[in-house]
């Protein structure tokens, strides 16, 4: 038997924020972080959404002490909001950015029980901002959330960040002349190299903490192949019936339950012995399973290329990490 949602170490006291909460693997991880005690803020884009994961956790998990607070990914001024508005919370404990690309504004994707869907390789699109959305939701979005909330990270002791990547950012690496994907868009693309974006972020936040002094660990997780709506939801979007059928098709036959997508970031999150810069994902073959070392792409530890995305990073969002001294000038 592998490491289960049964060895998470008890979290009461603990604070955590888990992004896209309101359904598949994020509702999962936050329930089971509000199991097991820890007080978590669902940070989700629709209030109603997050209100209905809230109290449906509430159900699973008699007890429970989990709260809404809206977060749009796409949006920088929400992004701002929301770190002022948990300057009332005295720590944080947990930042899991699990979140991933949202529907573009005009478009209404709905998941099973009428719960909006996270998507992938979506048609091209832009944030509120002006960033391609697969790049500025999983990334910039993230990036800015974290710096911002880097300061109540860092007072509080044993503090982590996971960042939930994804297999699928072995299909590209990042061009740095094309952040935005402004010259030529493929969907499967952008997607990769957002969450190959997404390994250089830890990479190099890991590299900056370490040269800073600071016991934060940083990780990254994928959660395999889960049945979420994740699949699904990009050709629903675009009316292509079939291939929304065979996604659901192979949802059924290859992948593990969503609760079992989440077991990565948990294990990340939680677990004795986790290292700035680990990478988890589920054992078999890097699909389903119990939780162990994943492999990643080398160029997803390449430190000139962190660096580079890094300062992009800053430059588009303007969200500067304080807390780091010198390492981060």
């Amino acid at each position: 038997m592998g490491w289960s949602a049964k060895d998470i170490p008890d979290q009461t006291g603990r604070v955590a924020v888990v992004t896209g909460a309101n359904s598949g693997i994020g509702f999962h991880t936050a329930c089971e972080l509000a199991r097991r005690g820890a007080r978590v803020l669902l940070a989700c884009r629709s209030e109603r959404r997050g209100q209905e994961a809230a109290t449906r956790m509430r159900a699973e998990a008699p007890g429970a002490r989990v709260a809404f607070r809206r977060l749009d990914l796409g949006d920088l001024a929400s992004v701002r909001a929301f770190a002022a508005d948990l300057c009332d919370e005295d720590r944080l404990d947990l930042l899991i950015n699990n979140a991933n690309t949202r529907a573009a504004r005009s478009a209404s994707v709905e998941g099973g029980g009428g719960r909006r869907a996270g998507v992938m390789a979506l048609p091209y699109a832009r944030t509120a901002d002006g960033f391609e959305t697969q790049f500025g939701v999983n990334h910039l979005g993230h990036f800015a959330l974290t710096g911002l909330l880097l300061p109540k990270l860092l007072a509080t002791p044993d503090a982590r960040v996971v960042t939930v990547s994804s297999g699928m950012h072995a299909l590209a690496n990042i061009d740095p002349g094309d952040l935005n994907s402004e010259r030529r868009y493929r969907r499967w693309i952008a997607y990769g190299r957002s969450k190959t974006a997404n390994l250089l972020f830890v990479h190099e936040l890991a590299r900056l903490l370490a040269a800073a002094g600071s016991p934060l660990v940083v990780a990254a997780s994928h959660p395999g192949y889960a049945d979420t709506n994740l699949q699904t939801a990009g050709p629903a979007m675009e009316g292509r019936r079939l291939a929304a059928r065979l996604a659901k098709a192979a949802n059924r036959v290859v992948a593990q339950p969503p609760s079992g997508g989440a077991l990565p970031t948990l294990y990340a999150a939680t677990a004795p012995g986790v290292a700035p810069d680990d990478f988890y994902g589920p054992h078999w073959p890097g699909l389903r399973g119990s939780p162990a070392k994943s492999w990643r792409a080398s160029w997803t530890l390449n430190d000139a290329a962190a660096e580079r995305l890094w300062a992009a990073s800053e430059q588009l969002t303007g969200v500067r990490y304080e807390g780091l001294g010198a390492a981060s000038a």
